[in-house]
């Protein structure tokens, strides 16, 4: 059924107006001559908006609210503000106030009416409509979308996603996966403990579908795809296939569960040439390692995991998405980590390549990677948390023999790293040293038209310099094209934007240009677009950053990157996180 009850979502924005127990929205007037700025040029806006839903899956009948945050900070544009109901399997949008397919704005004007023009709202945790609305009975998942679009209602300026899942039932997943399995959204899926999947079993989950983990298991609650299992994850920009919390919404944290982890047969450099996984108990089905460079653990793509990553032991901890030997065959893009224990990305050994990753608020590192990993990677965007994160980039060869073969090998381009907004003094790390860029035991890297800004304590740190500083003549050590700002904030004493206070004394040569394939080095301001704000970043450079400069290089062209992207940074001009990702930090979701 169509529900009108929707349309309460965007009464709240007339007279009667947006409530809550704390605080109004309040709406300004703008004027025509505003507007007209507004309409000219690609403005962006500088307000800060989120909105939310108190839970993340829902029965159709159940109540729903709808919340939201606005800061409008200095923009004084003037706005049409539109907000619809999404139907993602459908397309169908549902414009509110008046429950209709006709575009109109939360004063319910249509463009024949002629709409309301306002400033952005003032709202904080407010209640986004006149109370609970009633779930609709349309299985699969939804988005609550609000835009500011521009004066005439055409050209959308800004928008902020609330996507929730529309479920008949919840299902628990059984222990054993072991012959081929589909997850479909109009279900949501429960994990406790482990669940694995053997016995050349596929497990295909559906675009827009939850997959809920379970706290408090031992050994801890993950989707483990061994190397006779495949998993194919293949969401969509609108309908990301989401891994996240069953706790309520505000109180989610990190390791409420164990995250996903692909088991493959690719190369990894123990002389047994094969590992147990780090993070669950030594079992036949935990095993990764073999000799075929090419095997495939399956396909991720548009897939959030959130409030993952869980400790068996001491240093030994199941990550948001870990891989462990999955070779070239695996298609890994489009993938966020969010809130995890421990390290948002991890490789162990293996070939697999990835693009368009995204680490928001981990308590270690983003990108690590070690035991023989020989792979490539572009387009990331890391954003720590200001309470506890650690290094963005952490590369060992393997730290029981630094020389091992095949030694590590990390290709890295594009990447844009955010240090944490706290105050100064705070300490946001718990490493000895957190630098945005760490290399050590062995690891050779090639690291290319990278942003660090903010971060803890220095631009670039490692250890064991003298099993590193011998590659860098053949340049299977580089860096190059690197904008640090900013770095060392938390270091003591604090540390300036300058070649000796950012790069530990041994990789300083890689700045000057005088090794192979290293060079490009720049301690300016990369000019992002609003990359600390709390709960609403952007990381798009603007016209003038020097992360636009002629300087950077090409990627290489070997069909795997792209050679487009000739900027520093992992988002240059285009916002490719839109819609699938979350940056709202759960702080800021509690009632």
């Amino acid at each position: 059924m169509r529900l009108r009850t929707f349309a309460a979502l965007a009464v709240c924005l007339a007279a009667t107006g947006v409530h809550a127990a704390e605080k109004k929205a309040v709406i300004r007037e703008a004027n025509v001559s505003q507007a007209d700025r507004a309409a000219l040029g690609e403005y962006t806006s500088s307000a800060a908006l989120w909105i939310w839903t108190d839970k993340v899956v829902y029965q159709p009948g159940e109540q729903l609210t709808v919340r939201w945050t606005t800061k409008p900070g200095n923009d004084f544009y003037p706005y049409t503000i539109v907000a619809f109901r999404q139907n993602n399997q459908t397309g169908v949008r549902t414009y509110l106030p008046g429950n209709s397919s006709t575009v109109a704005d939360i004063f319910g004007k249509t463009q024949a009416d002629g709409f309301n023009i306002v400033r952005v709202p003032e709202a904080t945790k407010a209640v986004f409509g006149g109370g609970p609305v009633t779930v609709p009975s349309e299985p699969g998942m939804h988005t609550i979308v609000v835009q500011l679009r521009d004066y005439m209602g055409n050209r959308v300026i800004k928008s902020a996603y609330a996507k929730f899942g529309v479920v008949t039932g919840y299902e628990d997943l059984p222990a054993q996966i072991s012959s081929d399995r589909r997850l479909t959204n109009d279900k949501a899926y429960r994990i406790r403990g482990i669940v694995s999947v053997r016995n050349n079993a596929t497990l295909t989950i559906d675009p827009g579908t939850y997959i809920i983990g379970q706290p408090g298991s031992q050994p801890p609650s993950v989707l483990l795809i061994t190397t006779a299992g495949k998993l194919v994850a293949n969401g969509t920009r609108s309908r990301p296939i989401i891994m996240t919390s069953s706790q309520p919404v505000g109180q989610r944290q990190r390791g409420d569960w164990g995250g996903v982890i692909l088991l493959g047969k690719a190369p990894v450099n123990d002389p047994g040439g094969e590992l147990s996984i780090e993070g669950l108990p030594d079992l036949p089905e935990t095993k990764y390692g073999g000799t075929d460079a090419n095997h495939n653990c399956g396909t991720l793509r548009y897939v959030r995991v959130e409030f993952a990553g869980a400790l068996l032991r001491p240093n030994e901890e199941t990550n948001a998405i870990t891989y462990g030997a999955c070779g070239k065959g695996t298609v890994s893009e489009y993938l966020q980590a969010h809130y995890g224990l421990d390290d948002s990305f991890e490789w162990f050994g293996g070939t697999n390549d990835a693009k368009y990753l995204v680490g928001t608020y981990g308590a270690d590192d983003y990108i690590d990677v070690q035991i023989g990993y020989r792979g490539r990677v572009q387009h990331v965007v890391v954003v720590a948390n200001e309470d506890l994160s650690n290094r963005g980039v952490e590369a060992d060869n393997y730290e029981r023999d630094f020389g091992a073969s095949p030694r590590t090998k990390l290709s890295l381009w594009n990447a844009t790293f955010i240090g944490n907004a706290a105050s100064a003094g705070a300490k946001g790390f718990d490493e000895a040293d957190a630098p945005c860029l760490y290399y050590r035991r062995g690891a050779a890297t090639s690291t290319n038209n990278v942003i660090c800004y903010n971060w803890t304590t220095r631009t670039v740190g490692g250890a064991n310099f003298d099993t590193i500083t011998p590659l860098f003549g053949s340049g299977d050590f580089s860096l190059n094209g690197v904008i640090a700002f900013g770095n060392g904030r938390e270091a003591s004493p604090a540390r300036g934007d300058n070649l000796q206070d950012q790069f530990v004394a041994d990789f300083r040569p890689l700045a000057t240009g005088g090794q192979a394939a290293s060079g490009n080095v720049a301690f300016a301001d990369p000019q992002l677009t609003r990359p600390i704000e709390r709960s609403d970043p952007d990381f798009k450079v603007l016209a003038s950053s020097p992360a636009l400069g002629a300087q950077f290089l090409a990627p290489p062209d070997d069909g795997f990157f792209d050679q487009w992207a000739t900027w520093a940074g992992g988002m240059g001009p285009i916002n490719w996180t839109e819609e699938w990702t979350t940056f709202v930090q759960e702080q800021d979701l509690q009632p």
